[in-house]
């Protein structure tokens, strides 16, 4: 949800153009160019400084849409300004509506995206200066944002930006995720060089690294990150059955040792996937709710029409199906050979594939 703030005549002129095209936005602007629809629309007014306002508003909304001079906007939210993680994204719009600046949070509150929306809504010029985007380059701090993927190592998200955007020798090393990563029209930079594997760009002595995998790194692997950031794409898909009742930390505790035994993160699981009698299971429930990973259920039916190695008759008679971690995992993979078949762990039942972007 954005905030549009106007505090002049033609502040207000504009912000009712973007009431009619921005349908998740929130009008704000002075009492003095009231039109007298404000309550009808939805608008909200107020009286005396806009200082005042920001506050709320800063703390309130994802953006904020400013038609204000961007000195004056510059000195209001200095005070107001605590994280680039958190801080909302801020954009500037002129008093004619020819620009459109991106101020605040531009890569991570998406104040550059929202900044191009805006300018578009308006046939207005987008104003955007952080290097990534005006060289047309990878941004670090993005990379993979829009398909799930998680960075860890977030220390070095500043020095590796530097080493891309002064165009320094920088490694991707991608062994798993989606791979249509590059959207500009212009080819990958020259100094973005592209290995099939770690040791490889180790032997290449890059400036900085991007490294995009599911796996834990081998010891010696990990001295790509000492200028490097490391990627977690979605790709772990885990098949779990269990026996009714099973807690929580017996799922999680599983699933863990799993993915440690695998030498896989937690933090590239895809979903969990499982029969649709334990769409009341708790325990299934709670792991997939602190993780914040989809829960995909399947009938019997379904699951029944997935080969597997191992069919059960117990299984069958106690669910319909002759199979429920395997076939889970396989159907929504849409592989046919697991990493992990089957692992029987006390009152757990687990399988573990591997996803796959569809060509």
């Amino acid at each position: 949800m954005y905030a549009v703030v106007a505090i002049t005549k033609h502040g207000v002129h504009i912000a009712r153009k973007l009431y009619d095209q921005l349908p998740h936005a929130h009008i704000y602007y002075t009492d003095k160019f009231a039109k007298g629809d404000e309550h009808e629309k939805g608008i909200h007014l107020f009286s005396g400084n806009v200082r005042l306002l920001l506050p709320q508003l800063f703390s309130t909304y994802r953006g904020l849409i400013l038609i204000i001079s961007l000195g004056a906007v510059v000195r209001m939210i200095a005070p107001l300004l605590k994280d680039k993680k958190t801080d909302p994204a801020v954009v500037v719009i002129d008093d004619k509506a020819e620009h459109v600046i991106s101020v605040l949070s531009g890569h991570l509150g998406g104040a550059n995206e929202l900044t191009k929306k805006v300018a578009n809504l308006l046939d207005a010029r987008p104003v955007i200066t952080t290097a990534s985007d005006v060289q047309q380059t990878i941004a670090v701090d993005l990379f993979g944002r829009s398909f799930g993927w998680e960075w860890e190592n977030e220390n070095n998200l500043t020095p590796v930006s530097a080493a891309v955007v002064n165009e320094q020798h920088v490694a991707i090393v991608q062994e798993s995720g989606e791979r249509n990563w590059w959207t500009y029209d212009t080819p990958i930079p020259s100094n973005i060089r592209q290995y099939d594997s770690i040791a490889e760009a180790l032997e290449a002595k890059p400036d900085a690294a991007l490294i995009v995998t599911h796996r834990l790194l081998e010891k010696e692997e990990e001295a790509i990150l000492q200028n490097g950031v490391l990627y977690r794409p979605k790709v772990i898909v885990i098949g779990i059955g269990c026996n009714r009742g099973t807690s929580a930390e017996e799922i999680e505790h599983v699933i863990d040792e799993t993915l440690q035994q695998l030498r896989f993160s937690m933090k590239s699981v895809k979903a969990l996937c499982t029969i649709d009698l334990k769409k009341d299971e708790e325990g299934l429930l709670a792991v997939a709710n602190k993780y914040q990973w989809p829960l995909i259920f399947y009938t019997p039916e379904q699951l029944n029409t997935v080969p597997i190695d191992e069919p059960s008759e117990t299984v069958f008679r106690y669910t319909g199906a002759y199979g429920v971690s395997e076939p889970a995992a396989k159907r929504y993979s849409g592989q046919n050979k697991l990493v992990l078949t089957k692992k029987k762990s006390g009152n757990v039942t687990i399988s573990v594939a591997l996803w796959e972007e569809r060509k």
